[in-house]
């Protein structure tokens, strides 16, 4: 009988001592579920939702550069050609025709009417040959092309106003003309690096101003395209 309460007291403490460990576990366990924050649903996380997305549609939109800021393109143009058709009329001795000969320049762009049209400066040297013999002239021309270089359109349409002082006059004729005029052409920016072509026709016109001469010629001409 002693040994059977020896036994029994030794059954209870041993089972006592492993019961005490995992009822503690189990409640702390539970204490430790019972902390957990609930995972946001409905209103809360719709909006987290659209505020991350929207984080990452800023990251992912290109950069575009505006226009208005005149960052891009800057270009310049030069260009070589001759005259198709030309006439010159009270301008020497008689009226002549196919008094044009070569014409070549440089144009620069200045500025831009945004999402529009170019301001362009041009300088143009003209030589002419008559039967008295020949001209020399150099004309600086405002220029409205459109659209404008940024559209990077390869089509483009102008006109242009300025004076043409005479480096070479035949007798007796007027120092000074009014030049302007009409254009079409193509345009290729960046064909090998920054560098493009043009092919540009048009109509150049020219009335003297100390004289009663004038000149109207079309004329085909072709070059490169700066852009920086």
């Amino acid at each position: 009988m002693t040994h059977f309460l020896k036994i029994s007291a030794i059954s209870l403490m041993i089972f006592g001592m492993g019961w005490t460990p995992i009822h503690r576990a189990s409640s702390q366990m539970v204490d430790v579920t019972d902390e957990k924050e609930e995972p946001p649903v409905g209103k809360k996380r719709a909006s987290e939702y659209f505020q991350k997305r929207q984080e990452v549609k800023k990251q992912e939109a290109p950069v575009r550069r505006s226009a208005a800021s005149g960052s891009d393109p800057r270009y310049l143009a030069l260009h070589l050609g001759g005259f198709l058709d030309s006439n010159s009329y009270n301008w020497g001795a008689s009226d002549q025709e196919d008094t044009g000969k070569v014409n070549l320049g440089v144009t620069y762009r200045m500025g831009e009417w945004v999402n529009s049209m170019d301001l362009l400066f041009r300088a143009d040297f003209t030589n002419y040959s008559f039967n008295e013999g020949n001209a020399q002239k150099l004309s600086f021309l405002a220029i409205l092309a459109f659209p404008d270089a940024n559209s990077r359109f390869p089509l483009f349409f102008g006109a242009g106003l300025g004076p043409g002082i005479f480096m070479k006059q035949i007798r007796d004729e007027s120092a000074l003309a009014l030049d302007y005029q009409i254009l079409a052409g193509a345009r290729f920016f960046d064909v090998v690096d920054t560098v493009g072509f043009q092919l540009e026709f048009g109509l150049k016109n020219e009335l003297h101003l100390l004289k009663d001469g004038q000149f109207s010629g079309l004329y085909l001409g072709a070059g490169t395209v700066f852009s920086f």
